[in-house]
């Protein structure tokens, strides 16, 4: 166990892991000249992974006690885990990523054997080379690596449509906490792959494709959520944070709009009351700035700040040669072109004050909505805080 790392280190280099809704990566930072060695040892776990019964065991506790470090002694983490299954009824956005502490305790180890047969294959994973290389020269490791892993097929996957939300669905979650909590969750549309190799605007007669305007929808809702609370200042903190006195309404307040990905996604509205304010007030102080926008929209200077920074972010994001991997697999796994960044952008850039102002009336009525409540319970002085297991690295 932990040989893999070793070897990495022993090389110069570190590496990790992560697992998110859509895909798991592994990743090393090493200097360019020892790539040769990291390929192959990547390619021989990838092909030839195996692990006794016993490292099983005692890596299953370690990703259980990750759980209960990040989720399980977090409110606010349970708290979106149980609002995310609330919300989603088909999707298996709808499922933990690491899974809920019963799928744990009920893990084999041929389970995941079986689960490792199937997926890791070649025709469902990407190798991604960024810094200091050629194009010429990682092909020719790829192939010398890589090229001998026999082929299998993925196993077909099985998309479930998430049925329409008719109704508001409401949770109310009690834990100890110093603070109450409120989040609503909309579900909004997605920028569809397809809908970045077409032109923004197509040309007259030219036939959109069948998700064109929901993709257009999706990008007005990404530039929403950036004019509410894309920088500091923004209309949710001045409006109800900065405020004095009573007309302070929360100690902090956000919003977040999922653009990209497998499943569906959400359009996400949240605050912290201030005190003496309630969980219901800061709701409906949220969803009154996003009513201001669907009534009077926004203005042309607002929209090019927002579309500025939103070109900025992303361009900062990608100043490391490990961001530049990332993205790049992330575009991989979304089915994006290998220039599906700089063609969203191409594409923010384009949206109207009048398609966000559309976005504010069509997406946030009450049937849409899934409002999760944080409603704290006295704190437990004397509890202690737990500690980190050794293996949690990600």
């Amino acid at each position: 166990p932990g040989d893999f790392s070793k070897r990495v280190a022993a090389l110069g280099g570190c590496d990790n892991a992560f697992t998110g809704r859509d895909n798991t990566g592994y990743h090393q930072q090493i200097p360019a000249g020892k790539l040769e060695d990291v390929m192959r040892l990547e390619a021989d776990r990838f092909a030839n992974m195996q692990w006794p019964d016993e490292e099983f065991k005692r890596e299953i506790e370690v990703v259980k006690e990750e759980r209960r470090l990040r989720t399980e002694d977090s409110p606010r983490a349970m708290l979106y885990e149980q609002a995310t299954a609330m919300t989603f009824m088909a999707s298996p956005y709808r499922r933990p990523v690491v899974g809920w502490m019963s799928d744990l305790d009920a893990m084999t180890p041929n389970d995941l054997r079986e689960f490792y047969r199937r997926w890791y294959v070649p025709a469902n994973a990407a190798v991604v080379v960024a810094g200091d290389v050629t194009v010429a020269q990682v092909k020719k490791l790829a192939e010398k690596y890589y090229g001998g892993i026999p082929a299998r097929p993925v196993p077909v996957r099985k998309p479930r449509a998430e049925p329409e939300q008719d109704g508001m669905r409401r949770l109310d979650y009690k834990a100890p906490a110093s603070q109450a909590y409120v989040g609503m969750s909309f579900k909004v549309p997605k920028l569809e792959p397809a809908d970045l190799v077409q032109p923004a605007s197509p040309a007259a007669g030219a036939q959109p494709s069948p998700t064109a305007a929901a993709s257009r929808d999706a990008l007005a809702l990404a530039v929403l959520s950036a004019v509410l609370d894309g920088y500091s200042g923004a209309r949710l903190d001045r409006a109800l944070v900065q405020g004095q006195g009573n007309e302070r309404v929360a100690d902090s307040a956000g919003s977040s709009s999922g653009l990209i990905g497998r499943g569906p996604q959400l359009f996400i509205l949240d605050g912290v009351p201030a005190e003496g304010k309630t969980t219901q007030q800061v709701a409906e102080a949220l969803r009154r700035q996003v009513a201001l926008i669907a009534r009077e929209g926004v203005s042309e200077a607002e929209l090019n700040r927002v579309k500025t920074q939103w070109v900025a972010s992303e361009t900062y994001k990608l100043d490391s040669v490990a961001s530049q991997a990332r993205e790049l697999g992330s575009n991989w796994i979304q089915g994006l072109p290998l220039d599906g960044s700089e063609r969203v952008i191409a594409q923010l850039r384009t949206v109207s004050a009048a398609e966000v102002q559309a976005v504010a009336a069509k997406y946030f009525g009450d049937d849409q909505m899934t409002m999760a409540t944080l409603l704290p319970q006295a704190v437990d002085p004397n509890r202690k805080p737990r500690k980190p297991a050794v293996a949690i690295r990600h």
